[in-house]
């Protein structure tokens, strides 16, 4: 027991990082255990994790000190951050240095970092097809990420990009389930006209991170891109109309309508499903099913996932 490598996750309480402490936690004999950092080791879902077998450690993302204690011992790291706690760019570029930077002071050996491209590199700032936002970002919560990979890579410690796609958990906690319209009708709703769009099981991301951990140095100081399923509106619509018995239709609305929905980061949201359906071809092909199955053979596709998760949803 003692001699297996540890591997810190942070974001241990949340949809990726979780997913990654179940995967270690449910492999014994993988040679691999667990330090779940988080915040709050007080909190219900930090004594979960410990109740399965974890081991619990506090740290800030905002305080380098604090990750380079917790890395202290560390084989490896899953590191991410969430912008939308803070909708902060510069904050999550921080975290991110500061992260990479600890990785590198506690002598880490495997860092993965959980990524979305830099939309600037495809749509300039003065490119008027979608407006600015926050003076410097054309997608803030992926272009922060994107511009923090270069922490990684510079930091010395062998690392693994990890893209990952749109999480289908979003239909359960980010208001995207199918709602009814003024038509009475229901229906889900993207601004990505009939292009399609990569999408993942949180909890598949956790175990694509494991597998990666576990390949050794096959896929140190590469970039690895993921999805479970690329699928249309109208083919999601159709797969809730057939999981849940019920119509269900896709409304595919424009960028800048979906820009102007009442709810905190709609713009962000809209410019994201906007680059999404430009760059198509370049976003399908990066996340590559096959490969992501190879790399994670329980990967779910979209109905799979949907009949696992079905009374979530109040529809």
């Amino acid at each position: 027991m003692e001699n297996k490598k540890i591997i810190a996750v942070v974001g241990a309480t949340g949809a990726q990082g979780g997913g990654l402490v179940r995967a270690i936690l449910n492999d014994p004999e993988g040679g691999f255990k667990v330090r779940a950092i988080t915040r709050n080791a007080s909190s219900d879902k930090a004594k979960e994790l410990k109740n399965l077998g974890a081991e619990i450690v506090e740290a800030n993302l905002d305080d380098k000190k604090s990750i380079i204690k917790a890395f202290e011992g560390v084989y490896g790291a899953y590191c991410m951050t969430n912008f939308w706690e803070h909708f902060s760019p510069e904050k999550e570029m921080q975290q991110a240095k500061n992260m990479a930077e600890a990785g590198k002071a506690a002598g880490l050996k495997h860092v993965i970092w959980s990524t979305l491209e830099d939309t600037r590199k495809w749509i300039p700032l003065d490119d008027d097809r979608m407006p600015t936002l926050m003076e410097k970002y054309k997608v803030p919560h992926f272009d922060a990420k994107g511009e923090a990979d270069q922490y990684f890579s510079d930091s010395g410690v062998p690392y693994t990009l990890l893209f990952t796609s749109f999480y289908w958990d979003n239909f359960i906690n980010f208001g995207m389930a199918p709602q009814k319209g003024e038509d009475g009708e229901l229906a889900i709703t993207f601004p990505m006209d009939n292009k399609q769009l990569p999408g993942i099981a949180a909890e598949d991301i956790g175990k694509c991170a494991y597998r990666i951990f576990k390949a050794g140095d096959t896929y140190k100081n590469k970039i690895v891109a993921i999805a479970g399923e690329h699928l249309t509106g109208k083919e999601m619509a159709e797969i809730f109309s057939e999981v849940y018995g019920k119509k269900i239709k896709y409304n595919a609305v424009d960028p800048e309508v979906y820009r102007n929905f009442d709810f905190p980061g709609a713009d962000d949201l809209g410019n994201m499903f906007q680059f999404k359906a430009e760059q198509e071809e370049y976003f399908c092909t990066m996340r590559d099913v096959n490969t992501t199955r190879k790399l994670n053979p329980e990967l779910l596709n979209f109905k799979d996932w949907l009949q696992q998760n079905k009374e979530k949803m109040e529809i």
